[in-house]
């Protein structure tokens, strides 16, 4: 190759540029609906690419395995104090390649091999690092769970109080993944305390919310909060751990050498982009519309004649029972028939479901990434109105045809990238 370093990658790997392209166009063309799912800005997908991903930073600012590190240090300070001001955090450690792995440095951190925890069962939203049996959670650690009370299917503080007392966890860990109401966090501070537990709560899903106080903090009643952040967040894919004071030199520890190695710099960097952008005054009135809208979507489909698990949304997400005992379609179904018109969700188990999980009762319906694109609520009651239609008449070809419309009238009228769009045009063209 003549010009390793000015070689663009049309030219170099055309079969992977033509899937980037693709990939455009499928965001653009398409409504994402994908609760874990958002949309960056271009100033964080630059970071992202950027010559950090060069650079090999093993330690920490000031205290790293490698020389060069001065910039390395710059970023990752940057990431470090801007999620502390945030969330109010004590310490905040930003190098996790993802939230399981902040997750598994925590559980390091508070516990010993065997040690009892006391998660959220996986079928009632919580998440597979909270203690399911084939993950690191469930293998190396005692495994006590709670759900949901069967007829309001919201969390019961009474029956898990009676659950940690029973199990008398060294950790109780709150959040989840598919869980559509508010979590009293501080409540559950106070049962951790009294049976001698510490508490982890995972705000992956809720980040953003908790970030602009659209819902309750869980930094002043956990000793530990994780979350992932590319959902509500709106940053690059990657993990964040905050923790208090007394626990930063031991969860420094665990992060790295304990569970990684190098840290991505170029995540780093562009999470303290992400991390900048959250701490606009525009952010706060983001995640407001991101309730709104899920509220106005939960209730479109409601009045549709879906049954919304719970009997709404508090947050960005909402559950929607599409089996209703037999009388509707299975999520597995329900995703595939809206996957075919450009609309974008997962199936997803239902409390108590009778289903398998890759079968799954329900679907699983998120705001994020759709606010992004500046979409409110009219645009939430057309599209309610749109995933109704595919549900109850999934086979119908006239549907689909009248659906599919409806999706490419909307998303025309909330472009996105448009510089990537012009880059693929061209290549096209050329």
């Amino acid at each position: 190759m003549d010009n390793f370093f000015a070689a663009d990658i049309a030219t170099v790997d055309p079969l992977i540029s033509r899937a980037i392209d693709d990939e455009v166009r499928r965001q653009t063309n398409g409504l994402e609906l994908i609760a874990s799912e958002n949309f960056v800005s271009e100033a964080v997908l630059q970071t992202m690419g950027t010559v950090f991903t060069n650079k090999y930073a093993e330690g920490y600012p000031a205290k790293r395995y490698y020389g060069g590190c001065e910039y390395a240090d710059v970023v990752e300070n940057a990431a470090i104090d801007r999620a502390k001001e945030i969330f109010g955090a004590e310490h905040a450690n930003v190098q996790p390649h993802s939230g399981a792995q902040a997750n598994m440095a925590v559980l390091m951190t508070a516990l010993d091999h065997g040690d009892t925890i006391l998660g959220m069962n996986l079928s009632h939203g919580g998440h597979l690092t909270h203690g399911h049996p084939l993950n690191f959670s469930g293998i190396n650690y005692k495994v006590a769970d709670y759900g949901v009370n069967k007829e309001t299917e919201q969390i019961d503080y009474d029956e898990l109080q009676k659950k940690a007392e029973e199990s008398r966890p060294t950790l109780l860990i709150c959040g989840a993944s598919a869980y559509p109401r508010t979590i009293d966090f501080e409540r559950i501070g106070e049962i951790a305390r009294s049976v001698g537990a510490k508490v982890m709560a995972d705000i992956a899903h809720i980040a953003g919310l908790v970030a602009t106080g659209l819902h309750p903090s869980p930094v002043p009643h956990c000793e530990f909060v994780t979350t992932t952040t590319h959902k509500t967040l709106r940053g690059p894919r990657g993990g964040l751990i905050l923790c208090r004071e007394e626990f930063a030199a031991d969860i420094n520890r665990s992060v790295f050498p304990g569970v990684q190695g190098g840290p991505l710099v170029h995540i780093i960097a562009a999470k303290a982009v992400a991390f900048g952008e959250a701490l606009r005054g525009d952010f706060k009135a983001y995640q407001q519309q991101v309730i709104d809208n899920a509220k106005v979507l939960a209730e479109t489909l409601a009045a549709a004649g879906l049954r919304i698990v719970s009997g709404g949304t508090d947050n960005h997400l909402l559950l929607v029972d599409v089996f209703m005992d037999g009388k509707g379609i299975t999520g597995k179904v329900a995703e595939k028939a809206l996957d075919e018109v450009h609309i974008t969700v997962n199936k997803n188990t239902i409390p108590f479901d009778t289903q398998k999980p890759f079968v799954a009762s329900g679907i699983r319906i998120g705001t994020p990434a759709l606010t992004t694109r500046g979409m409110k609520t009219d645009e939430m009651r057309q599209i309610g109105e749109m995933i109704a239609a595919i549900i109850h008449e999934p086979e119908s070809e006239a549907v689909k045809t009248r659906v599919k419309q409806g999706v490419a009238e909307i998303t025309a009228r909330f472009p996105m990238y448009p510089g990537r769009l012009k880059r693929e045009e061209a290549i096209s063209a050329a």
